[in-house]
C-alpha cells in the first residue's frame, strides 16, 4: 500500500487551482474551464485539505497566492503541458495527415483560406483545418498543432518564426477613383465615407484615421465619421461593396488588392506596423512531418506574398 503522503492530488483540483493561481481570479478560471465559480472555490477547498494548508488569501473580490501556491504553480502548469503532451503522443496515429491551425478570423479568411486548395493540391496526404476565433489559443486546451498570432512574436513558453511583416493602407473600390468626387488625393477623402476597423488584432502602431491623416498634414476632416467594424474583415468587404474608405492590413486586403476588387489610391499611403504574423507552438512540443511540412509552405507562401505585395 502508498503512503499517503505520496498520493497523487486531485487532477481537476489541480487544473482548477492553476487556472485561479494564473487569472488571480475564480470567476476567470470558472470562465475559461466552463464551469461555474462555486465548482471552483470547491476544487480549489479540496485541494487546500490535500496539501493541509490554504492557497489563496482572499481579499475581498480578488484573491492573492500564498507562498506554496506561488512556489508550486510553474511546476502544476509545466506539470499539465507535458500531460498535454503525452495526450498528443498517445493520439499520434489518429491525428496523421491533419494539421489543425488556430488563427485569427480576418487573416484565416482573406490570407489563409484562400491558399489551402493550392496547399491540398501539393500535399494531397495532409488535411489542414481551420479554427478562427478571436481570443489567443492556450495551447494547454485547445486542439490545436500550431497558431499564426498577431504580435511581435515574444510569446512566453511558445516558440515563434515570423511569418509576415504587416503595413496598413487606404483601399477602396475601384469605382471611387471615378467621377464628379473620384479621389485623387488624401484630401479628397472629404467627400467619402471613412471606415474604420476597431479588431481585437489592431495594435498600438496601428494608425487610425485621426493619425493618418495629421502624417500626411490632411486638415478640414472629420476623421472619427463613419461606421466602425469588430473584425478586419468586414472592414474589407463594406470597402469592396463601395461603402467607403477603409483602412486595411496589407495581408488582409492583399488577395482583393490583386484581384481589383480592391484599389489602393495613394501612392505613399501605406504605414509598416510594429506587429506581424507568426507562427508559434509551444517549446519542447514534437512537430509532426504535416505539421512541419505545413510550417515549410506557410513561409514560402509569406515570401511570395512579400515580393509582390499581396
Amino acid at each position: 500500500m502508498s503512503d499517503p503522503v505520496d498520493r497523487l492530488p486531485p487532477l481537476n483540483a489541480l487544473r482548477a487551482f492553476e487556472a485561479a493561481a494564473r487569472l488571480l481570479s475564480f470567476t476567470k478560471a470558472a470562465d475559461e474551464l466552463n464551469v461555474t465559480p462555486g465548482a471552483i472555490s470547491q476544487q480549489i477547498r479540496q485541494l487546500e485539505d490535500y496539501a493541509g494548508a490554504p492557497l489563496f488569501k482572499r481579499t475581498g473580490r480578488s484573491v492573492l497566492l500564498t507562498d506554496s501556491a506561488q512556489a508550486s504553480l510553474a511546476m502544476v502548469h509545466e506539470a499539465f503541458e507535458k500531460i498535454s503532451e503525452a495526450g498528443r503522443v498517445m493520439q499520434a496515429p489518429a491525428r496523421k495527415g491533419r494539421v489543425m491551425i488556430s488563427c485569427a478570423p480576418s487573416f484565416a479568411a482573406k490570407w489563409l483560406a484562400p491558399r489551402l486548395e493550392a496547399f491540398h493540391r501539393q500535399h494531397k496526404g495532409i488535411e489542414a483545418w481551420i479554427s478562427a476565433d478571436m481570443g489567443l489559443i492556450d495551447f494547454n486546451m485547445a486542439d490545436a498543432d500550431i497558431a499564426i498570432r498577431y504580435g511581435r512574436g515574444a510569446y512566453d513558453g511558445l516558440k515563434s518564426e515570423r511569418l509576415l511583416e504587416e503595413s496598413v493602407v487606404p483601399v477602396c473600390a475601384p469605382g471611387l477613383l471615378e467621377g464628379d468626387k473620384a479621389i485623387r488625393k488624401p484630401s479628397d477623402l472629404k467627400h467619402h465615407t471613412l471606415l474604420h476597423d476597431e479588431s481585437p488584432e489592431n495594435d498600438p502602431s496601428c494608425p487610425d484615421w485621426t493619425s493618418w491623416l495629421v502624417a500626411r498634414n490632411v486638415s478640414g476632416i472629420v476623421a472619427d465619421r463613419g461606421p466602425r467594424f469588430n473584425q478586419g474583415v468586414l472592414v474589407i468587404e463594406a470597402a469592396i461593396s463601395g461603402q467607403g474608405v477603409a483602412l486595411a492590413k496589407r495581408a488582409v486586403a492583399g488577395a482583393d488588392l490583386a484581384a481589383g476588387r480592391l484599389v489602393a489610391p495613394f501612392a505613399d499611403g501605406s504605414t509598416a506596423l510594429d506587429f506581424g504574423y507568426w507562427l508559434v507552438w509551444p517549446k519542447g512540443r514534437h512537430l509532426s512531418p504535416e505539421v512541419r511540412t505545413f510550417i515549410k509552405w506557410a513561409k514560402s507562401q509569406a515570401s511570395e506574398s512579400e515580393i509582390i505585395g499581396v
